[in-house]
């Protein structure tokens, strides 16, 4: 059928936008939704529930309609039956704080969270309680780069203290409220991510919160977000003691580009603050005591000093305020805020509060997908939480030695734990492992050993530049490993991309030997021949010791690395010729004869992962 003249040119002119659109959308980077939430809550702390109303804003920043939305409902997992409990019950290896205790909580003690009503744009939705999850079916499409309004009421039962949040945890604190609201559902590039709860890791949406908690007159609370009414509330974040209406006060916070909002609340709480040099403010809520109260007070002038640090060497704190709270089952960290236990040691204090904090730089600021690549929040943590406690160390701030090599205990964690036949991939997803074990050493141990070792293969000023780099490129943007490793690329000059798919993709480890020193060019040289025994290739340092105690120090990178490392701290290294990743054998020729060379080692440093270090080392 031929088209009217009218239409022909309308066609014409589409399909002129949509040649010259298709480009500038595949340039502009990927997106990511926006969701920002107003919370208004009534607590009742004599039933341990609340009624909340929820308004959410999100905005569809995708180039996908949606059809349908999902939240997490987190305390749905604490009730018997939940896939939680059954999860628990089948690993081999279940969390002692977990074990069968949510089997055996009673109706009163479980958590839950029931919505009663919802509304798109005001009109009503369909939507149907799945476990942990809320399945919404939308009154109407939302299609890109709309913004759809949804209003809710809620009723939350706060369970006993098991994982993370509840009520009355083994200290006392009466309540530690983490995912303990209706939360929407992260949908990115990949799609929805609506994963049963079971007590592993995160993945949220950027927005701005406003919170408004009524509670208890007695009761003191600390947590994510600015206090705005600090004059009505008092309890020590002014001199002016609350007035409050009744028996109740209601407190509001605002947190502006966070992913996610806690609090805690105890009637018993001391509130102290220390203001720093760069005016933020350091808020500490425990409980006084024998157990607490000196190792407690020591807290802020450590924190300040470990902030001087980490703002050097990752990148400087975006927020105004951040807040130790005593509470949970360990440590957990949120956005401007963490809740750890606090009957501890100075050191185990100072250390739990340190490990916590470092997760802001590395989820809280940059809010990866944590169920698939949680090492790179809790590895890449750990790492960090060394160099700092480290640090203090250095600086006798703490008790204990400072030493020249932090990471020395993960790599042997990592050795021995793969050498068991126990580990599973980097590339598993957090629910999906099949032990506590192999999710623990995967995420924590060789995740700290994944930046310890690229530290060695690029060298530390590159991998320092590359790290405050990755701070500025991609905070609030939901890095992927990618991202991480092209960034180290671009500062070191190097191709990493083998280095990402061996230590994400499988579970090799790299195995070297020195197996001969022989004399070459007629005395005048020295052949070193070196040997690859493991499945994972690696670059080389090799230090050479004279007889006069003089060093040299060479470095033997892969060929896929089209590179070498130049400088390692003091270290200007001489880069030898490549060797070809295929190759099992190598020789390293010294421009000097054998008699003059004391020992050949590699990487005495021991910051490669060399499953067998008993033949790293070789005299003539």
């Amino acid at each position: 059928m031929q088209l009217p003249k009218v239409e022909l040119l309308f066609a014409a002119l589409l399909a002129c936008f949509v040649l010259l659109a298709a480009p500038v959308q595949a340039q502009s980077g990927r997106w990511q939704q926006a969701a920002n939430y107003e919370m208004d809550i009534d607590f009742d702390v004599r039933s341990h529930t609340f009624d909340g109303s929820q308004r959410l804003t999100l905005v569809n920043h995708s180039p996908d309609t949606l059809w349908r939305v999902f939240y997490h409902l987190y305390f749905n997992a604490f009730q018997p039956g939940s896939v939680m409990d059954v999860r628990s019950g089948e690993l081999l290896d279940a969390d002692p704080r977990v074990g069968e205790r949510i089997g055996g909580l009673k109706p009163d003690e479980i958590g839950y969270l029931r919505v009663s009503s919802l509304k798109q744009d005001g009109a009503a939705v369909r939507f149907a309680e799945e476990g942990t999850i809320l399945e919404v079916e939308l009154a109407k499409p939302i299609l890109p780069g709309q913004k759809a309004v949804f209003e809710m009421e809620f009723k939350g039962q706060v369970p006993l203290q098991i994982r993370r949040s509840g009520r009355n945890n083994s200290e006392g604190i009466a309540y530690s409220m983490a995912q303990w609201y209706p939360k929407m559902c992260q949908y990115d590039e990949q799609g929805w991510h609506a994963n049963p709860y079971v007590g592993r890791e995160f993945y949220g949406i950027w927005g701005d919160f406003d919170v408004k908690i009524t509670i208890d007159k007695d009761y003191i609370i600390g947590g994510t977000g600015y206090l705005q009414n600090p004059e009505e509330i008092g309890h020590g974040y002014t001199d002016k003691p609350g007035a409050g209406r009744g028996r109740k006060l209601t407190w509001h916070f605002k947190a502006p580009m966070v992913h996610d909002f806690m609090w805690a609340a105890d009637p018993d709480y001391r509130h102290t603050s220390f203001t720093r040099a760069d005016g933020t403010v350091l808020h500490f809520f425990f409980q006084p005591g024998p157990k607490t109260t000196e190792n407690w007070d020591a807290l802020p002038g450590i924190m300040d000093r470990a902030f001087d640090f980490i703002g050097r060497t990752y990148g400087p704190y975006p927020y105004k305020q951040y807040t130790f709270i005593q509470g949970g089952d360990g440590g957990m960290e949120y956005p401007m805020g963490t809740l750890i236990t606090g009957e501890r040691t100075l050191v185990s204090l100072v250390g739990v509060s340190v490990h916590e904090l470092m997760h802001t730089w590395f989820q809280m600021l940059m809010a990866t997908n944590e169920s698939l690549y949680a090492w790179m929040d809790e590895g890449f943590t750990s790492y960090a939480s060394n160099e700092v406690m480290n640090f203090l160390r250095r600086e006798k701030l703490i008790p204990g030695n400072a030493v020249e090599n932090p990471h020395t205990g993960a790599n042997q964690t990592h050795i021995a734990f793969t050498q068991g036949g126990q580990a599973e991939p980097l590339s598993v997803h957090a629910d999906h492992f099949q032990t506590n074990a192999a999710y623990g050493v995967a995420a924590y141990v060789k995740g700290e050993v994944f930046l310890h070792q690229l530290k060695y293969i690029i060298g530390e000023q590159a991998f320092n530049q590359g790290m405050l780099r990755y701070y500025h490129e991609w905070r609030y943007r939901h890095p992927n490993p990618n991202d991480f490793i092209r960034v180290m690329e671009k500062t070191s000059g190097l191709e990493l991309d083998w280095y990402k798919e061996y230590m994400v993709n499988t579970t090799h480890l790299s195995d070297y030997a020195i197996t001969a020193l022989e004399e070459a060019d007629k005395g005048k040289a020295t052949n070193v021949t070196l040997r690859r025994n493991g499945l994972m290739p690696m670059p080389l340092d090799v230090v050479v010791t004279l007889n006069d105690g003089s060093k040299r120090y060479y470095t033997i990178p892969l060929d896929l690395m089209r590179g070498a490392k130049q400088t390692d701290g003091a270290i200007q290294w001489i880069a030898a010729p490549d060797w070809p990743w295929t190759n099992p054998v190598y020789t390293l020729t010294l421009p000097v004869a054998t008699a003059q060379v004391a020992t050949v080692e590699i990487d005495p440093g021991m910051r490669l992962v060399d499953a067998n270090r008993n033949d790293n080392r070789k005299a003539p």
